[in-house]
């Protein structure tokens, strides 16, 4: 995993201000070897359906977390995942407390050095409501020094938005995530986000997997990512 140095102060200042300091971001990581039939998942995801670290995912033991409202998206989840499709979702699940998580589940293949796809990686990140009401007042009033970087900003949200079902704040939390994750710079994510909106016009499935792939590619040069 890539080392969480600090980001620019202007990018720092950004989270501060509009998603609130301390505000903890829930993401963690799963995969599955096709070979084996076998679930591996971080202990934050093991968390998030209410299991101790080190606690072992089986796919009966994902489905048994299924929201009834949302029991097809999730069954298509798994079955994508198992017959060594990509995918991304945006659903809920219920923890083993009976509390209800809003999770939106990005993955790509997962390649061996030779390059072989050997199974499904990805990311499970929390974006249940928790957080105070978002507030866009900052964005006007309190950040001088990243008011160019806010309309790019804005828009790769909004795409992020409209590809994953998720709100304004929830699309935030994911480029923050990435952002500190890789060490990327927030607005430089959100630039690589909007960059890939022509590409796709009109085709919402075809945006939505290349959304994937530059949100789990955003630390890597650009001549590896293809």
């Amino acid at each position: 995993m890539t080392d969480r140095r600090d980001v620019s102060s202007d990018e720092r200042l950004l989270v501060e201000r509009v998603v609130g300091v301390g505000d903890p971001l829930r993401v963690g990581w799963f995969r599955y070897r096709f070979g084996t039939h076998r679930w591996e998942w971080s202990d934050e995801v093991a968390a998030m359906h209410g299991y101790a670290p080190g606690t072992q995912p089986t796919t009966e033991l994902l489905l048994s977390h299924k929201h009834p409202r949302d029991r097809d998206r999730l069954e298509a989840m798994i079955t994508s995942v198992e017959d060594g499709g990509a995918f991304s979702s945006h659903h809920r699940i219920v923890d083993t407390n009976g509390q209800v998580r809003d999770v939106l589940v990005v993955s790509e293949p997962w390649r061996d050095e030779s390059g072989a796809v050997i199974g499904t990686a990805g990311y499970y990140i929390d974006v249940t409501e928790t957080a105070e009401e978002f507030r866009r007042e900052a964005l006007d009033t309190t950040l001088p020094g990243v008011l160019e970087a806010r309309t790019v900003i804005e828009q790769a949200k909004g795409a992020l938005m409209l590809v994953y079902a998720i709100s304004a704040e929830q699309a935030f939390r994911v480029l923050r995530w990435r952002s500190q994750e890789t060490n990327v710079k927030l607005r430089t994510i959100a630039e690589r986000v909007v960059a890939e909106l022509p590409k796709v016009a009109g085709d919402e499935v075809k945006l939505r997997t290349r959304l994937d792939h530059v949100l789990l590619t955003a630390h890597m040069p650009d001549s590896v990512k293809e």
